[in-house]
């Protein structure tokens, strides 16, 4: 027997401002324009300009509490749900953020060559019966974007017979794809390391003694050679170390990644600072990139459409779906200056917070003057989430008199010392790294060697957190840092 049952719920959702607000807070100073643009694009109630209604915004004062306000439009004094009446309109981008999605949209790209154009410009030079062709093509659609085949030739076969009805064995695939390795960039369509070097070596002059040296180590010996064990390959092709050294030269002149030669989403990236800070007589004076403070205002002419609308029949169901949409577009275009506003006072709080935090690196650009500070020392500073501090300092940065710092270079955890005080782990990051390259290059520092000598400098530091440190810097093991 079916029962009926009434479950009362409490959940906490987010209103369609504040997800655009998230969504604004998050991008930075270099696609703040384009968020603009296609804003203005699709709603026609927003245009550039100063508003008439609005005073200006007090920039100067970061920590004012006006996040409340709403800008002043001529629509306000109107009763356009009482004019709508009763009936259930849906308001405009109730779900989210309309037409705008983070993931999907794409930057403008400049037109350019890719990988796979250059290397179909090849195939086509190429005589093959129609069958080859058909398999080259699949070839050439496995090749990923690093330059590799890393599909088994097998699995190419089986694609060949279940896609295209084309019935043919791995012996044939090698002989094509040995057709499409003579391509440029040198190395394309290799199916291992190994193997991309070799064709690389392949090119070069073969009258070279060193040249044909590495190619018998790369083919014999790559293990040892990836491990560095240059002592067992010595000894067993038994060449001096002046011959080693002329090889591991050429070798480390090769491209691991020849896909990476054409670029396929190779895009010139520049960096906008998205706050600028100045040293004024020894007082920082912190103001915003200008591109965040964008103009912008409701347009007047939807304004006055909604006067036009009102003094009309009320009675017109096509008028009144009209004022509908005219309402859907007063309305989103308010939220997005609202939330333009919100991003301008959230940004300039943020950072004055972390100039206050970290004033005498600001002062002083002495790396060693970092505090230790982590997400939720700003976030109590200011009194918010530490999700919004963590947007903030996502993919922002600020132009000081010593360069331009992303705001994430200022977040460090923190290392105590034998006089009891903490110190930023970048502080430790930049010594660890200045022993690592005043090392002996034959004898590469171990992580244990590394701890004392940090532990004899008064840093309390465990072998593992050097570790930690090291990956985070990018520097292999002291195995792989042996030089000849």
């Amino acid at each position: 027997m079916q029962k009926l049952s009434l479950n009362q719920t409490l959940q906490q959702k987010l209103s369609p401002q504040q997800i655009q607000f998230i969504k604004l807070l998050q991008i930075p100073t270099a696609e703040l324009d384009t968020r603009i643009e296609e804003e203005l694009e699709i709603n026609p109630a927003l245009e550039e300009g100063m508003d008439d209604y609005d005073e200006p915004a007090n920039d100067d004062d970061p920590y004012a509490d006006d996040y409340d306000d709403e800008p002043r439009s001529r629509d306000d004094d109107l009763d356009i749900d009482g004019y709508l009446g009763s009936d259930d309109y849906n308001g405009y981008k109730m779900q989210g953020d309309g037409n705008y999605n983070e993931e999907e949209r794409e930057s403008p790209l400049a037109s350019s060559s890719s990988l796979m154009d250059s290397l179909m410009q090849q195939f086509g030079y190429l005589r093959l019966t129609e069958a080859q062709r058909v398999v080259g093509l699949q070839l050439i659609g496995s090749i990923e974007s690093d330059g590799y085949i890393r599909r088994s030739m097998q699995a190419i076969v089986n694609d060949l017979a279940f896609s295209q009805g084309v019935f043919t064995d791995a012996d044939e695939l090698e002989e094509v794809l040995a057709k499409i390795q003579t391509f440029d960039p040198p190395g394309i369509g290799a199916r291992s390391l190994q193997e991309c070097l070799i064709l690389q070596l392949k090119r070069k002059d073969q009258s070279d003694i060193y040249v044909l040296l590495a190619i018998k180590i790369i083919d014999e010996f790559f293990d040892e050679f990836s491990k560095k064990h240059y002592d067992k390959i010595q000894r067993r092709l038994n060449i001096s170390d002046e011959s080693l050294k002329q090889v591991i030269n050429i070798i480390t002149k090769l491209n691991p990644k020849p896909g990476s030669v054409e670029g396929e989403q190779g895009t010139a990236q520049y960096l906008i600072p998205d706050f600028i800070l100045t040293n004024n007589n020894s007082k920082l004076e912190l103001t915003l990139n200008s591109k965040n403070a964008p103009e912008l205002r409701i347009s007047r002419s939807f304004a006055e459409m909604l006067d036009t609308y009102d003094k009309s029949s009320k009675n017109n169901k096509a008028l009144k779906e009209t004022v509908t949409f005219v309402k859907q577009r007063l309305d989103a275009a308010k939220w997005f200056i609202d939330a333009i506003k919100q991003r301008q006072q959230t940004l300039l709080r943020t950072m004055n917070a972390i100039v206050k935090f970290q004033f005498d690196f600001f002062l002083t650009g002495d790396e060693s003057k970092l505090r230790p500070m982590i997400l939720k020392d700003i976030a109590t500073l200011i009194d918010m989430d530490v999700s919004t501090v963590s947007r903030v300092a996502n993919s922002k940065s600020v132009q000081t008199e010593f360069g331009i710092y992303p705001l994430k270079y200022f977040f460090s955890e923190g290392i105590s010392t034998d006089s009891g005080e903490d110190v930023s782990s970048r502080e430790v990051k930049n010594i660890l790294k200045d022993l690592i390259d005043n090392e002996p290059k034959l004898n590469p520092l171990s992580d244990d060697k590394l701890e004392k000598m940090l532990n004899d400098r008064g840093y309390n530091i465990a072998r593992r957190t050097v570790a930690k440190y090291r990956e985070q810097l990018n520097i292999p093991v002291a195995r792989l840092r042996k030089q000849l």
